[in-house]
């Protein structure tokens, strides 16, 4: 999958089960923040993520992705080939 469709996809996802406007989503713009996220909330996240993109996101990879951009970056690197 390319990067613009990673892009897109993501930010529908993120769209429908947040309840935001993806013209909120900057690639610089913090996660946490721009998505109100709680500890609870970020569950939800990282397993929409896991289940679409068939992939783990270990903790310790959790302080990586503090940015959209990060988020698009993890994915395209980690997702099947």
């Amino acid at each position: 999958m390319k990067r613009e469709e990673i892009i897109q996809q993501v930010n529908s996802l993120l769209a429908d089960e947040f309840e935001i406007e993806e013209s909120m989503f900057a690639p610089d713009a913090n996660l946490k923040e721009t998505l109100q996220l709680d500890s609870i909330n970020l569950v939800d996240l990282i397993a929409l993520v896991q289940f679409n993109y068939k992939i783990t996101i270990p903790v310790e990879d959790l302080k990586k992705i503090q940015t959209f951009s990060n988020l698009y970056d993890y994915i395209e690197q980690h997702q099947a080939a």
